[in-house]
C-alpha cells in the first residue's frame, strides 16, 4: 500500500487494489494546500472542524466515513472509536474519532486530533497498531513525548506525526503548532524520511520507529 500526506493531518492510503481513502481534507489552512480535487472512494472526517471536514475537496462516488462504527468497502475494513480532542471529555474542543483501517495485511491508525492518552479500555478495543498517524504539535492535541506514550500503547511498529509546525507553515502555524523536535527527541528511536511511504506487511519491519513524510 502506499501513504501520501497532504499536510496537516490529511493523508491519502492506496491499497495495492487501488482503494482510495482520503482523511480529513481541507482546502487551505495555514500555509498549507490540498491538491483539490482528491479522486477518492472513502473519504474519512475525524472530528466536524474546518481544517479537517472539508470532503468537497474529494470526487468520485466515495464512502463517508464520520462516526465510531464499523465500514468495509472493497478490500478495507474501517473502524471507529470515540475520544476527545482535549484532557477534559470534550468541554473544550469537543469530541474526535480514531479511525482504524485494515488494509493489505496492516493495520493503520489515524489519531484524527487525539487530546488525550488512551484509557485502558480503549487500548484493548483497537488492539495493537502495525502504523500510527499521530498528532504531536501541542496546543490543541498531544504533544511529542504524549504521542509516544500512545505509540507505546498501541504497540506500534510505525509512528507517522503529523499536526505539527513545518516550513510550509506561516508564521500563525510556526506559533500554534511545535516541531517536530520534542517527538522524535522522546521517541529515541531511527527516523526514515520518505515523500511517499510504499508499504507491506513483509516490508514493514525496515521502516520500524519514526516515518516523517515530506508535505506534497
Amino acid at each position: 500500500m502506499q501513504i501520501k500526506w497532504y499536510g496537516h493531518s490529511s493523508f491519502l492510503l492506496i491499497s495495492d487494489a487501488g482503494t482510495r481513502i482520503l482523511i480529513d481534507p481541507y482546502f487551505k489552512f495555514l500555509g498549507y494546500r490540498m491538491p483539490v480535487p482528491v479522486e477518492s472512494d472513502i473519504v474519512v472526517v475525524t472530528h466536524n472542524h474546518g481544517d479537517h471536514n472539508k470532503i468537497n475537496a474529494a470526487s468520485g462516488d466515495y464512502l463517508l466515513v464520520k462516526e465510531p462504527k464499523a465500514y468495509s468497502r472493497d478490500d478495507v475494513i474501517i473502524h471507529g472509536f470515540k475520544t476527545f480532542h482535549d484532557k477534559v471529555n470534550g468541554k473544550k474542543r469537543g469530541p474526535n474519532l480514531i479511525f482504524r483501517f485494515q488494509i493489505d495485511g496492516l493495520t493503520i491508525c489515524h489519531c484524527g486530533d487525539l487530546g488525550h492518552l488512551l484509557t485502558e479500555e480503549q487500548v484493548n478495543e483497537i488492539g495493537k497498531v502495525d502504523i500510527l498517524i499521530v498528532p504531536v504539535g501541542g496546543r490543541m492535541t498531544l504533544d511529542g513525548t504524549e504521542a509516544v506514550q500512545v505509540m507505546r500503547q498501541l504497540q506500534a511498529t510505525v509512528a507517522i506525526p503529523m499536526h505539527y509546525s513545518t516550513k510550509a507553515l506561516g508564521i500563525l502555524g510556526r506559533i500554534i503548532f511545535a516541531k517536530l523536535d520534542k517527538f522524535l527527541e522522546a521517541a529515541g528511536t531511527r527516523t526514515t524520511d520518505v515523500k511517499t511511504l510504499n508499504v507491506s506487511k513483509e516490508s514493514l519491519a525496515q521502516f520500524a520507529g519514526i516515518v516523517t513524510m515530506q508535505y506534497e
